[in-house]
This record gives structure tokens, sequence and C-alpha cells, in this order.
């Protein structure tokens, strides 16, 4: 049995999430010793809506993987319901997300890690650079261990402890993510929307349907956040008619949003990031898992370079000026009088029918 702190790893991954499992997998190809330091739970998942995106859904297929039945959810949805709620509008576009587990697919994931890979739970708590080599601190079952390594790969998401520490010149704007779930009675059709409200957020909340819940969040500016996330339910209830009660579950992360191409960090030396960790998010629609593991799969490939940073800044070039582009659309959805313009125009909306029947008797 390999003892985990009494060697010097080639590689350390801090996180475990679809950038980091996607490395993890991929590097297993190459002659490396790889830690992947795993310090997500059942109780500490990340609060998402659990919707894979096209993008994310032709990457796995690229990969040849397929996704078993208890990654999904029902009920599957192929519209999304937008609201405005400051101008009362409200339009139908046809979406193609598939509604899943974000917790269960991060599993599955894992999963397909080699076993010439090792994980091991834990939370980064600091990292030191020495001579060459990288100590990387980790509480640990009540304890705390530390492992030696000669690389270090942050995919530890928004609030990276990689980034902050070895790239402090480069922040990045960041929202709170909050959410809660809620029983779900029945009584209205479920639908999944996107909800606009510039009386309370300059960015963008949804509600999603999982398994006899419904789903409510949204993200914030961090100041004054759940005050806004309190009102703006309020506001939600009143424009849909949907009460959502007391919540059975509220749960918040942070959440990053690109602005500026200098916001994409890919890291130097022996120091990479991936995923959200390098500002890989959609600033639009803030969908993060295609990015994740496209570029944890490109950061694999340039290990097999030797320039590993040079490389890997190569293959996601076209990756950050995708993303840094929808910052131009999300001036258009987020600006109120050009998002007014869109959705009274009707442009890509669809029809659907506004009965609201209950939905055990809507499947027969």
């Amino acid at each position: 049995m390999i003892e985990l702190n009494n060697m010097i790893w080639d590689i350390i991954v801090i996180g475990a999430g679809p950038a980091g499992s996607t490395f993890a997998r991929e590097i297993s190809k190459l002659n490396k010793t790889v830690l992947v330091i795993d310090g997500q739970t059942a109780e500490k998942s990340k609060p998402c809506g659990g919707l894979l995106a096209p993008d994310a859904q032709k990457l796995l297929a690229h990969s040849d993987m397929i996704l078993p039945k208890d990654v999904l959810v029902d009920p599957q949805i192929f519209s999304v319901k937008t609201m405005d709620l400051g101008t009362g509008l409200t339009r139908y576009y046809q979406r193609y997300y598939m509604n899943m587990d974000r917790y269960a697919f991060d599993l599955h994931l894992m999963s397909l890690i080699p076993e010439n890979i090792c994980i091991t739970e834990g939370r980064c708590t600091g990292i030191a650079q020495d001579d060459g080599l990288f100590t990387v601190q980790v509480h640990q079952y009540g304890d705390i261990a530390q492992f030696k390594c000669r690389n270090i790969v942050g995919a530890d998401g928004a609030s990276s402890i990689v980034r902050r520490k070895f790239f402090p010149d480069r922040p990045i704007s960041r929202y709170t993510a909050i959410q809660q779930w809620f029983a779900y009675d029945g009584q209205e059709k479920p639908f999944y929307s996107c909800i606009f409200d510039r009386e309370t957020s300059d960015s963008c909340s949804w509600t999603i349907h999982k398994d006899g819940y419904l789903l409510y969040g949204g993200c914030f500016k961090s100041e004054g956040c759940r005050e806004a996330f309190e009102l703006q339910k309020e506001r939600f209830e009143a424009f849909s008619g949907i009460e959502l009660n007391e919540p059975i579950l509220t749960e918040a992360c942070q959440a990053c949003r690109p602005k500026h191409l200098r916001d994409f960090v890919t890291g130097e030396g022996n120091l990479f990031l991936i995923g959200e960790a390098a500002g890989f998010i959609s600033p639009s629609s803030f969908e993060g898992i295609s990015s994740a593991i496209f570029s944890g799969k490109a950061l694999a490939e340039a290990f097999a370079d030797s320039n590993v940073s040079a490389s890997y800044s190569r293959k996601v070039r076209h990756l950050k000026y995708k993303l840094y582009f929808k910052t131009w659309k999300r001036a258009f959805m987020y600006t109120p009088w050009t998002r007014k313009l869109i959705m009274k125009s009707g442009i890509s909306s669809i029809k659907v029918s506004e009965k609201q029947e209950n939905y055990e008797d809507d499947q027969y």
C-alpha cells in the first residue's frame, strides 16, 4: 500500500469535480504519479441547477462516455420559461439540457478515474513552495496531513486557494450563488425557468424540478445577497402565483463571472488552473461543466509536451475567446431595455400551452 504522505508526487490535483476528474482520467495515460484531493461530500456538494448543457454532452460523446440512469432525474424538460419580473414579460425558448443529480454526476466522473491514480479525501487548507517543491496541507479526518509534489493543478472552483495564493494580482469578479430546495406539491406542471429581476440582481436566477423537489436559486452580489435573494423570491411568488413555502435545504457557494481576457488564468511554471478556478465559466449562463471537461483534458494532453504551460495555453486559447465573446451576449441579456426588446420581439421563442394541469394527470 502506498504511503501517500511519504512520497513526492509528480502532480497533486486539488479538487475532484468535472475538471479535476477529467484531468485525472486523462493524465493516467502518462507515466506520472498523481494524487487527487477530493473535498466534496453529499453534505457539502456544490449548489448547482444540475443541467447538462449541449456543449458538455458533446464533449462526453467525444470521450465515448455514457451516463448511468441513477445520474439522471425526473423530469426531463425541453424548454426554458424566461421571466422578466420587472417588465412582466414571459417567453419560452427551446433548450436541450439534461436534468441530472449534480453530486451523482461528479461521483460518476470520479468512478472513471483509473486505479493508477490515487484519490484521498480532505480539504486543502494551505500550500507552501520551497526549493522547487510544493507542500500541500490537507484537513483530513480531524487531522492535518501534508503531501509534497512537483506540480500543482488547481481544480478547486471559484474560491480556488491555488489562484488566491499564487495569482493574487489576477482577481476575478464573483457572485454568491444561493439555492433552496422545496417540496413539490404537484399542483403546477414542472418547468425550468430563467428569471431576471433588475430590482434584486444584475444576474439571473432559475427554477428546476428534480425528483419531487422544486429548486430556486440565483447569483447575487455578495454584499446583501441573502436579503436580495429573499426579496426576489417574494417578487417571483407574486409574478408566478407559485408559493414556495418553507425551504427544506439552503445552500450557497461562490460563482465566477469573467469580464476580461485577463480574468482567464491558466497558470505558469509548475502551477496550473483548470475549470472555474481558471475563470472558465460562461459569464452569461454560468454554465461551467463543458469548460471544466475541456480544460481538464487539454491540460492532461499538455503534460505530454516539453513546455506544459505554453502547450496548455495554446490548447485553451479558443476557449478563452469563446467565453470572452459571451460577455457581449451577457450585455444584451442583462441590460433591461435590450432584454425587453428581444423578449417583446419573440425572436427564437416558441409557443407552448399555458394550461397548468396536475403533473400526474398530465402523464396519461
